[in-house]
């Protein structure tokens, strides 16, 4: 090999080298998408801001990644030399430059506090922002969920919910999926459960008849009163005693929000046994002083 030949291998090679060193300068591998950092806006510009975020190299914001709400002026939610917290969304570009965001770092919150909710069985307040097929779609603090026609209390006209703002529980989120399932019929449950208390006297229809027993609707709580609770009596066939559609006073001797059960008992209010067979309309005309009796035998034992 010549001397020219070997320099230009040596000019080629060092050229490469210092290229790397300078790639490796520009670039800061301590930061990675999805990294929560802490920074300082120093330059607002009508795109976005510019951040220093300790890199090498400063990091850039996004007009429409400022905030989750809109925004005219971007000082307001950008003042500059004051510490803020980013998200990044994309890693180093060419120029070693991060792209941040805060409108996904208040999203990531928000679907923090709504597992939080979830599991603390707290109910949230919506609005229907649209309707289709399956159901109305909903804002909840900026993200979109979505209610199925079967979780509405108003099932007939949805368009009429349009604009309105319906109290709802969860049934199902997955960050991963976007997905936020609310259900207004589960609020209403939640609701009427905590009005509800073991020994209290309740009025309810009955909604159906089984062989072990008769389902009670209680403003929209089903409660089951047990064939064996109907009276110290036996009692071989149900439907000779009760019609789906009447109205029928009980008292609650077991609740299970979780489960969404509720027991009930039209025994505890008979002065002997059989007495509901035999005079249903006086036991239920004087349930609430047999209410009373019974909770102080009860209190007594």
């Amino acid at each position: 090999m010549n001397s020219e030949a070997k320099l230009s291998q040596k000019a080629n090679s060092s050229f490469t080298m210092d290229d790397f060193a300078k790639a490796l300068e520009k670039h800061d591998y301590q930061f990675q998408k999805g990294q929560v950092v802490h920074g300082k806006v120093f330059q607002l510009d009508h795109d976005g801001a510019y951040v220093d975020i300790g890199g090498k190299s400063s990091a850039f914001i996004p007009r429409d990644e400022a905030s989750l709400r809109a925004v005219t002026n971007l000082s307001e939610v950008l003042p500059l030399q004051e510490e803020l917290e980013f998200i990044i969304i994309r890693e180093q570009d060419a120029e070693g430059q991060v792209t941040l965001s805060r409108k996904q770092l208040e999203i990531k919150h928000i679907w923090e506090r709504l597992v939080q909710m979830q599991e603390n069985s707290q109910t949230v307040q919506v609005r229907v922002m649209g309707v289709n097929k399956g159901g109305v779609t909903v804002d909840l603090l900026g993200l979109r969920g979505f209610i199925p026609r079967s979780h509405l209390v108003e099932r007939d006209n949805l368009e009429a919910l349009k604009g309105q703002t319906l109290t709802t529980g969860f049934l199902e989120i997955d960050r991963s999926n976007n997905k936020l399932i609310l259900s207004q019929r589960l609020a209403t449950r939640s609701a009427g459960f905590s009005m509800l208390t073991n020994g209290q006297l309740v009025e309810g229809k009955v909604t159906g008849i089984k062989p072990f027993g008769v389902f009670v609707d209680l403003s929209g709580i089903s409660a089951l009163l047990h064939i064996k609770q109907v009276s110290q009596k036996f009692i071989d066939n149900l439907e000779k005693v009760f019609q789906v559609g009447q109205d029928v006073k009980a008292v609650i001797i077991d609740l299970d929000e979780g489960k969404g059960r509720v027991a009930l008992s039209t025994r505890v209010l008979e002065n002997f046994p059989g007495e509901i067979l035999e005079n249903m309309d006086e036991v239920m005309a004087s349930a609430e002083a047999r209410a009373a009796r019974a909770s102080n035998k009860a209190e007594e034992s």
